[in-house]
């Protein structure tokens, strides 16, 4: 909390310093977790009970092989589920079968168990579930992202947890959300160690596509070391390497696009942190109004 507190005063002392606010959104315009143009106008419908909006958009990510925009809207919305599930009730009873349905059941039941002070129990229940969303197109890499953050709330062993991540990227190899279960598994905060995280990041980074959030997989290391307790394990040069690649990753999309928004404001506490307050600075203007939670 006191971190949150500095940067909050950090951001607002820029905003009121005429030479730092250069660039810098107001406090009004600024959106947190704000959906994109194809997820808003589902999540309205949503709102008013209508399902069929979000049939439409999820099948056409599907058919078309979208996979990150299939994971983003996955999870945007079974969080939005969570607290306004008749449209997916309706979904559910309409075509229990349909795969997209059975997609967003998977995300919100495991979300609902990683809340649950009976997590395990839980999250072991859903595994069927998860099985039958991976069923329902054998080409989606989707469920099986669901199926390794399932794994890391069920305690699995890294054997099994290693067939799952097989299954990933054999769909998909570069998949965004994949990489990110993994390295969250092997995290310092669950299954490994700070230096295993960055030991996974590195290469996934090096051999990841062009374009590809995946470039940006160190910061997340780099984010988890820094939130997590830190300590001697990982040198202040890998950090800062990390952060400079996630920088050039950052340099490649345009300003206030909310496609990379999330790893610049992951970059943007790692820069505060290293007080690397120029370049901190340069990201919140290309952030523009899109704060991730």
């Amino acid at each position: 909390m006191a971190l949150l507190s500095a940067l909050l005063r950090t951001a607002r002392m820029a905003r009121h310093t005429s030479r730092l606010a250069a660039g810098l959104p107001a406090d009004e315009e600024v959106l947190l977790d704000a959906p994109d143009h194809r997820l808003g106008p589902v999540l309205v419908a949503a709102a008013r009970g209508e399902y069929v909006p979000a049939a439409e958009l999820l099948a056409a990510t599907r058919k078309s092989a979208e996979w990150e925009d299939r994971d983003r809207y996955a999870v945007r919305l079974a969080a939005f589920a969570r607290s306004r599930d008749e449209w997916l009730r309706q979904w559910q009873a309409a075509d229990p079968h349909d795969p997209d349905v059975l997609l967003v059941r998977a995300e919100l039941a495991v979300r609902r168990g990683w809340e649950s002070p009976a997590r395990v129990e839980l999250l072991r229940e859903v595994g069927p579930l998860i099985m039958s969303a991976a069923e329902g197109d054998p080409h989606d890499p989707v469920p099986w992202r669901i199926a390794l953050d399932h794994a890391r709330g069920t305690n699995t062993g890294h054997t099994e947890f290693e067939r799952l991540w097989a299954q990933a990227v054999r769909r998909s190899p570069h998949h965004y959300g994949c990489h990110v279960a993994a390295l969250q598994y092997l995290s310092a905060a669950w299954y490994g160690s700070h230096r295993e995280c960055f030991d996974f990041a590195e290469p996934a980074a090096q051999d990841a596509l062009p374009g590809s959030l995946v470039q940006a997989l160190p910061v997340r290391a780099a984010f988890a070391y820094l939130t997590e307790g830190g300590g001697p394990e990982v040198p202040r040069e890998r950090l800062d390497a990390a952060a400079d690649l996630a920088i050039s990753v950052s340099a490649a999309y345009a300003a206030a696009d909310p496609w990379p928004a999330e790893v610049r404001n992951l970059l943007v506490y790692v820069l505060v942190r290293l007080e690397r307050w120029q370049d901190a600075l340069e990201q919140l203007r290309l952030i523009g109004p899109y704060v991730t939670s």
